[in-house]
């Protein structure tokens, strides 16, 4: 995989279950020809660190997109993430550094900023601006994203990296050659009118 420049992290919670709610009132509202809403997903994420290679996805992000206002909101439960190395490193990642029971999601929301027609069959290349919400931390970020639209069925990608620290999450340095300070992510996902 690639490694992007610098630019997401659900048994559902009471806190999942609530943005859902909440995103689903805000969202219903938005759009007379229908949202999208995500069908199937894929979010990997690789730590390439000196001393370890530590890779893990999860199936269960969730959200919606807007087409008229070119508005969208997803959320992606922290502990949904599987893979890892070792049943014990995933217990680490979910307890030590990203903190689950304390932040039990990550989300993203905000507004594609290119001028596009997401009601028409077609690919794009835009840029989705907002607020990326990982370890309880919001960053405003703009993601590359690329959007294909067969038949009504939206096929959207994506490649982006994180910086811990501007989350908030510290490694301790007895592991500090086994953790990379820096982690890519790649989002595939498929959304169909709702």
């Amino acid at each position: 995989m690639t490694k992007p420049k610098h630019s997401s992290l659900f048994p559902m919670s009471k806190h999942s279950f609530l943005f859902i709610i909440a995103l689903s009132i805000s969202l219903a509202a938005m759009s007379q020809k229908g949202l999208f809403e995500a069908r199937k997903s894929l979010v990997n994420f690789v730590s390439d660190a000196p001393l370890e290679l530590i890779k893990a996805s999860s199936k269960e992000l969730k959200g919606f997109l807007d087409p008229e206002k070119r508005t969208f909101a997803f959320i992606i439960p922290s502990k949904s993430f599987e893979g890892f190395n070792s049943p014990l490193q995933q217990v680490h990642f979910s307890e030590n550094y990203i903190e689950a029971s304390k932040y039990p999601d990550a989300s993203f929301k905000g507004k594609i900023i290119e001028q596009v027609d997401l009601n028409n069959d077609g690919e794009y290349q835009v840029r989705a601006k907002g607020a990326l919400k990982i370890h309880g931390v919001e960053q405003e970020r703009i993601i590359r994203v690329k959007i294909k639209i067969v038949k009504g069925i939206m096929v959207v990608s994506s490649e982006f990296s994180i910086l811990l620290q501007e989350h908030n999450i510290t490694i301790p340095k007895v592991v500090y050659q086994k953790i990379a300070e820096e982690i890519f992510i790649k989002v595939s996902m498929e959304m169909v009118r709702k």
